[in-house]
């Protein structure tokens, strides 16, 4: 199997929140046989109360952009290693969280599972998602719904306020991805 682009969400709302964001990319960077190719800038968000209780903190918000041939599963584990490294409450996992950590697409592949779902299946319903990744990916097609990410943003409506940080902090990787093309270099 060839390598795959995965896109993986991140938020915290809990602590130095932009310490456990630059963690969690600084542990999916080490990843064997994956490589992060962007970093989202990051973004603050209004806590959503889908069926959780993230309590009244907002969230720091961003999408990794990750090229890797680990299996979706493998990945899905790894997430909740690196969670669960950072702090994560694994017996109130609706709760106020140190680091959630998402598997938002892989690829094209459509994945169904009791403990697995692929694409996301709340992702085009929140802009805190929709955001950060049409930054990376606006034109990534979401393999069900066959939209761009753009499009999804454009559908998604208002909802909770999502702000983008400021000032952006420095972290390890700057603000985006390497590729970006600088005036005068």
């Amino acid at each position: 199997m060839g390598r795959e682009t995965v896109f993986i969400g991140f938020g915290s709302n809990v602590g130095d929140r932009v310490d456990f964001c630059d963690r969690a990319v600084t542990l999916l960077s080490l990843l064997p046989h994956s490589q992060v190719v962007g970093v989202s800038l990051l973004y603050e968000t209004e806590p959503v109360d889908d069926h959780a209780n993230p309590g009244s903190g907002w969230f720091l918000n961003g999408v990794v952009q990750l090229e890797t041939d680990v299996t979706p599963k493998s990945l899905m584990a790894i997430l909740r290693e690196i969670e669960r490294a950072l702090g994560r409450d694994e017996d109130h996992r609706s709760g106020p969280r140190t680091i959630d950590l998402d598997i938002l697409l892989y690829g094209q592949q459509i994945i169904n599972e009791p403990d697995l779902v692929v694409p996301h299946p709340r992702m085009h319903r929140r802009r805190f998602v929709l955001m950060p990744l049409s930054e990376l990916a606006p034109l990534f097609l979401h393999p069900l719904l066959q939209r761009t990410t753009n499009q999804l943003l454009a559908e998604a409506g208002k909802q909770s306020e999502v702000r983008l940080l400021f000032p952006q902090p420095s972290t390890r990787y700057g603000s985006r991805p390497a590729c970006s093309t600088h005036p005068g270099s």
